[in-house]
């Protein structure tokens, strides 16, 4: 079993990146909700404790704790922001709310440390923090000393070495600090003795054996959306149960350029069962004069599942269904004091008639970057591992208006020749999605000495570490010149090409 580290979630919005940035350094590591019991934890067997930070107030009646025994398991903690405050209310210290002219930070703050400490060793005495905390420890525990302070606020950090108790009011995870990763790197490795023996090659191995024991002789069933997390899923379960996997792949005809030949290719020379569904004539009847955006969702889904259930219902009995749902999804649907941020589902709505013992999520402890690193170590294609994050209700909520045939062919090739000339340029990963959109918008033109009065084409390319926000890439004049030149020459029916500068907020990234 490799080594673990137990992240206790108080409702702190950096939870998944704390536990991202441990995973960084070859850790293994889960976020529970800090209500979680003392036999559970230790039945974990971490090698350390990180508290994350969190919205209360410790002192508060109703404050988010945890379990007392916590600080008797005889391991390292981390207490990060919220975490390191309510490590000094619990040892005996003093936290109250901040006055004005005291110990209140938020955003940058230049913070000077005590290099001696194991937790900033090897680091400058002096660098920039993220601090965004309201509350103060005016008393710190017994036993502790202060290890960092600000000029606002002298008690920044604090230690207890000797039984390896550390707290900072900053924020170590987010960029903004500019030694965060370091620091954690020094209580992984030096405080809690990390080997770093978390790989991508020892989670396959390790997730094939169990699929194999749970499956046994079993056959599952997998709604193949051609999407990265579906795809990996599909891979590893083959590799795993082989032939007793079945993959249902719904062509609904709102694909990107040959995307649908590629996701088929992707899986022919594999041991499983690969049925694509061609259903682009149904979808787009159902679609037929239908504007209004979440109509177009509602439709798109409600007729995934009908297709799906058609489908599934033809293979008979199916003892297992799969689904690509990853960590982030697990995390944002709440738990404990975890705020909800969205609900998942990721089969959009499980088919009634379809007789399975339980769900089976493998990727259910990855996040995404980890789903890509398997997908390679699955011996998936690039192309396929890299493929950018694409809406459920594909290229219908790309096409402004009501979504026709025609249209569609338009989009695709103005789509497929942004998508060409940002690779030819390698400036693939210059953006952390871009695509085209077809407007409702025609234009007068002038082509061939002639009046035309044709689409507009936008061209939409963003950075976004979290796509909570986002901010519009400045790519190449050359390169907006070529993509323009190109689509307005080469795809009938487009005389304009637009590029959207707006980042989110105040807009979103996709247009429907």
């Amino acid at each position: 079993m490799e080594q673990r580290v137990l992240i206790l979630d108080f409702g702190g919005q950096y939870d998944q990146l704390i536990a991202r940035r441990v995973r960084e350094h070859g850790v293994y590591c889960e976020v529970w909700p800090c209500t979680a019991d003392i036999e559970s934890i230790r039945a974990f067997h971490p090698i350390g404790l990180i508290f994350t930070g969190g919205p209360g107030s410790v002192y508060a009646p109703d404050a988010p704790d945890a379990d007392k025994g916590v600080f008797s398991l005889g391991i390292p903690v981390l207490g990060i922001c919220y975490g390191c405050q309510l490590m000094a209310h619990r040892l005996g210290g003093l936290v109250t709310p901040a006055q004005s002219d005291t110990a209140r930070e938020y955003g940058k703050t230049e913070t000077r440390f005590d290099t001696a400490c194991a937790l900033f060793r090897g680091l400058p005495e002096d660098s920039v923090t993220w601090m965004s905390h309201g509350d103060y420890m005016a008393k710190v525990p017994d036993g502790f000393r202060v290890i960092a302070r600000s000029d606002a606020c002298p008690n920044a950090a604090i230690a207890d070495e000797k039984r390896r108790f550390y707290g900072v009011q900053f924020h170590p995870e987010v960029d903004h600090t500019e030694y965060g990763k370091e620091m954690l790197r020094n209580f992984l490795f030096d405080v809690c003795g990390a080997s770093g023996d978390w790989t991508m090659e020892n989670f396959r191995a390790r997730a094939v054996r169990e699929l194999r024991e749970k499956i046994g002789e079993g056959r599952v069933l997998l709604a193949l959306s051609g999407g990265v997390d579906s795809s990996v899923c599909a891979a590893l379960l083959s590799e795993a149960v082989g032939r007793r996997l079945t993959c249902v792949f719904v062509d609904h005809g709102l694909l990107r350029l040959n995307e649908g030949d590629e996701v088929e290719a992707a899986f022919s020379e594999r041991e499983l069962n690969f049925l694509r569904v061609d259903a682009a004539s149904r979808f787009l009847r159902r679609l037929s004069g239908v504007e209004e955006p979440e109509r177009k969702r509602k439709i798109i889904g409600e007729e995934f599942i009908r297709v799906f259930e058609e489908e599934s219902r033809k293979l008979g009995t199916v003892d297992y269904l799969a689904q690509g749902t990853i960590y982030p999804d697990v995390i944002e649907s709440g738990a404990g004091n975890a705020a909800v941020i969205k609900s998942h589902h990721n089969v959009g709505g499980l088919p009634d008639h379809v007789s399975f013992r339980e769900i089976i999520e493998p990727l259910r402890l990855l996040f995404k970057d980890e789903v890509r690193q398997l997908g390679r170590e699955l011996g998936l294609t690039e192309s396929m591992v890299s493929r950018q994050p694409f809406p459920g209700p594909g290229l219908a909520i790309r096409v402004i208006g009501e979504v026709t045939e025609e249209k569609l062919a338009t989009l695709r090739s103005a789509d497929a020749i942004f998508r060409e000339e940002m690779a030819r340029c390698g400036l693939t990963h210059a953006a952390d999605q871009y695509f085209a959109v077809l407007t409702n918008m025609r234009s007068v033109g002038v082509m061939g000495d002639g009046r035309s009065y044709d689409h507009a084409v936008a061209l939409r390319a963003v950075a976004t570490k979290d796509f909570m926000t986002a901010d519009w890439v400045r790519l190449p004049y050359d390169l907006l010149d070529r993509v323009s030149v190109r689509i307005v020459n080469e795809v009938p029916g487009v005389n304009r090409v637009l590029y959207d500068i707006t980042s989110k907020p105040p807009s979103t990234v996709e247009y429907e």
